[in-house]
């Protein structure tokens, strides 16, 4: 079966201009709970009317609902899947445990997509979730073409790729750059892009997780996965049109068209790369420049009298927008091209291959021979996709209305699910009584500008009655009036009675054993061991087995490479385990065991808790870029014991783009250290194989509120930097007093919301 090509719509515009160029399915956000929340978005209004509209072109629409929920935003989540169910969506693009929940118990008819930012990343993680009633994954962008397709063909469950637009430097649903440093999450659809920025580096100023954009092309001819997805819920309707349009004709056999790819290019583009899909590339980040650049036309080969000389490979014409690298600037220099001259003479149009001489805007900086020129605007192109779209208000989804008639010699009585409704009347008996069924169901299927449609009729017609045309249409002008519309109202899943209170006690967490030698670990409850599949298991023999915690990495993108420590770990009688990502539940799932969801399986509300305690979870950790207040509401109402991380050096973003210069030949594959700075602020990248990990210099401390927070465990972590004996010792005595240690930030906790 061809796969479906899937559209982003950040308004109805681009749903239309989608929908017109070829798009079998769009993705679409409403104005709350949207991954991007600085989009347009929709409407109810608007999602009914796009979504009856596409359904009557047989095209399917999903509605991301796909950020993390805090708990006083529940009865407001309700209300967009009350909608959501009203407007008939195909699906909900969800992240939030909550919302799986919710949909699960309360909105059967609603499919649920596992979100990107769910960080998806093995087969797994698909299985796990396809077994809680997922019928589509949407897959991490960071895996290779044998990965999506092993995935695809294994699990048993729908799978959605990326194959257009812009990327991330981090796994999705892992990133909390902007969140902790800015107060703006990613997971609630604000985030500030702060990985786009300029750092300063031992090598200047660098934009080292400056993602460029991915461009599969052709190549999708060579995935397996079921629908592909295009990026750009921020996009314009021109952008939209011109990419769907791109790949429709590629999805149907065609060759990729140069001249199209040209078009996107024109219209908004970074330079194009295919991620990881083909091959491990380490040529997409663009270090030197940000944001738009537009197709290269040229270089720089005179500039002579404030005009800017070149040849181009391109037409350009009069009021076309011209960019030019800048060395020394991270965006180009752009103007408009107002005045243009070919041989010597003016020109409104210059044809590819001519020698153009443009005039350029007073004030240009100052620009090198050999510089790139980009067109980054075109007249000819905005005017190359128009696209038709029915008038407004012209759909709508009808409320399904079954209806019973009963007849009698002086009334007809009137009867649907919710409405009962008795006219007076005198029926006389029927030449042909056959017809009066007809007649009546005709009529009552003119539901006109109601918001009904007639889906089962029965009468009740003992007498052999008959009802006049001009009646039976007052009676069913009248019904309808009286008719209101219901729908569904979801209702929150009623809660377990909260965990008995305790004093809390401590957890330390680390990667390193040795790193504990000097503590009194009689003070603690529990050590958590971060494992991965070269830890070294042995040290485990020097703890006692209770007190141990196994931690599995939230990033494993094979996860064969651990099994076999896993299995023999629980042979050994190892009980307890600390799970950050799907995959590992479904490793897990077969045993009795007591499993914590880590900080990224995140439990942001109490539906969230719900759902994690039914996937397996005995015990939570608060999410650490979520709020003091909501961290509070949840360990009042929490029916799982719960853990408050009160130090940590917290990854800002785990990725799977390396940052070293060296190629993968001559890699040695070993950790390296990189300090980076971004307005004032010193931030060290951590290099291991295939991936990279961004922390702050400080730590992130919450000691000294602690307490507020009634959790069971209060967990220090000692994780990914390395730490002596000794400093950990005088750490972990600090916190165990509540005493913050300096310097160090809070995040997010003591803000009034996330």
């Amino acid at each position: 079966m061809k796969p479906e090509l899937l559209s982003p719509a950040g308004n109805i515009e681009a749903a239309y201009a989608a929908l017109y160029y070829g798009a079998d399915a769009l993705y679409l956000g409403l104005k709350s709970f949207s991954a991007r929340a600085t989009a347009e978005n929709f409407s109810e209004e608007e999602l009914d009317e796009i979504t009856a509209y596409a359904h009557h072109l047989k095209r399917k629409i999903y509605v991301t609902v796909n950020t993390l929920i805090q708990e006083d935003e529940l009865p407001e989540l309700l209300k967009t899947l009350d909608i959501c169910s009203k407007c008939k969506v195909d699906a909900i693009i969800l992240q939030d445990l909550g919302v799986a929940k919710l949909i699960k118990t309360q909105y059967p008819e609603l499919a649920m997509h596992a979100s990107t930012q769910m960080a998806v990343h093995n087969l797994e993680g698909a299985l796990f979730l396809k077994s809680y009633g997922f019928s589509r994954i949407v897959l991490a962008r960071e895996l290779s073409l044998s990965e999506i397709n092993q995935i695809s063909l294994q699990a048993g469950v729908e799978t959605e790729v990326f194959i257009h637009g812009a990327l991330c430097y981090s796994y999705s649903g892992l990133c909390q750059f902007s969140s902790l440093e800015y107060g703006k999450s990613a997971n609630r659809g604000k985030c500030l892009y702060p990985c786009r920025s300029c750092f300063e580096t031992e090598n200047g100023l660098k934009h080292l997780f400056s993602m460029k954009d991915m461009a599969l092309e052709k190549n999708i001819l060579s995935l397996q996965a079921t629908s592909f997805k295009i990026e750009g819920r921020k996009k314009s309707p021109l952008y939209v049109a011109a990419v769907t349009d791109y790949y429709r004709h590629i999805l149907d056999g065609e060759k990729a068209n140069p001249k199209k790819a040209e078009n996107i290019k024109q219209i908004f583009s970074r330079p194009w790369c295919q991620f990881h899909v083909l091959s491990h590339d380490k040529d997409i980040v663009d270090p030197d420049f940000v944001g738009h650049r537009g197709l290269c036309i040229g270089e720089v080969s005179k500039i002579l009298k404030g005009k800017l000389i070149f040849k181009t490979t391109h037409a350009i014409s009069r009021f076309d927008g011209l960019q030019i690298d800048v060395e020394g600037k991270e965006k180009p220099f752009g103007f408009s091209v107002q005045k243009m001259r070919v041989g010597g003479k003016s020109v409104i149009k210059a044809e590819s291959g001519d020698i153009v001489e443009i005039e350029l805007e007073k004030g240009y900086p100052f620009l090198n021979i050999k510089d790139k020129v980009y067109l980054a605007s075109s007249s000819e192109v905005k005017g190359a996709y128009d696209y038709t779209k029915p008038k407004p208000h012209a759909f709508q989804n009808k409320i399904p209305v079954n209806l019973k008639i009963r007849l009698s010699e002086n009334r007809m009585i009137v009867q649907s699910e919710e409405c009962t409704k008795i006219f007076e009347g005198t029926f006389e008996k029927a030449s042909n009584p056959e017809k009066t069924f007809e007649a009546l169901e005709r009529s009552f299927q003119k539901t006109g500008d109601t918001p009904f449609e007639l889906k089962g009729f029965e009468l009740e017609n003992p007498q052999n009655l008959f009802v006049s045309a001009s009646s039976a249409n007052e009676y069913r002008r009248l019904f309808y009036s009286f008719l209101k519309p219901t729908y569904k109202k979801g209702m929150l899943s009623k809660l377990p009675l909260p965990v008995t209170a305790k004093k809390p006690g401590f957890a330390i967490k680390t990667d390193n054993l040795s790193c504990l030698k000097e503590l009194d670990l009689s003070k603690f409850e529990e050590i958590i061991y971060l494992i991965s599949e070269s830890s070294d298991l042995e040290p485990l023999s020097d703890f006692q087995k209770e007190k141990i915690r196994i931690a599995l990495p939230y990033v494993l993108r094979n996860p064969s490479k651990i099994k076999n420590q896993i299995i023999s770990l629980i042979n050994k009688g190892y009980k307890k385990w600390e799970v950050s990502n799907f995959w590992a539940l479904e490793i897990l799932k077969n045993h009795t065991l007591d499993i914590r969801f880590g900080s990224f399986l995140y439990t942001l509300n109490t539906q969230a808790l719900l759902c994690a305690k039914e996937m397996g979870a005995s015990s939570v950790t608060f999410s650490i870029e979520d709020t003091l207040s909501n961290i509070k509401t949840l360990a009042n109402l929490s029916f799982l014991p719960t853990t408050f991380v009160i130090y940590q050096d917290v990854p800002l973003f785990t990725s799977a783009v390396c940052i070293k210069k060296t190629d993968c030949k001559n890699c040695l594959k070993q950790k390296e250290w990189f300090e980076l700075k971004l307005n004032k602020n010193t931030y060290e990248a951590l290099s291991v194989p295939c991936q990279t990990m961004l922390f702050k210099k400080e730590p992130l401390c919450a000691a000294s509120i602690a307490r507020e927070v009634q959790a069971f465990l209060y967990q220090m972590d000692f994780c990914y930097k390395p730490y002596t004996p000794q400093k950990v010792r005088e750490i972990a005595d600090k916190l165990m007093h509540f005493e913050d240690i300096t310097p160090s930030y809070q995040g997010n906790l003591l803000k009034l919301s996330l």
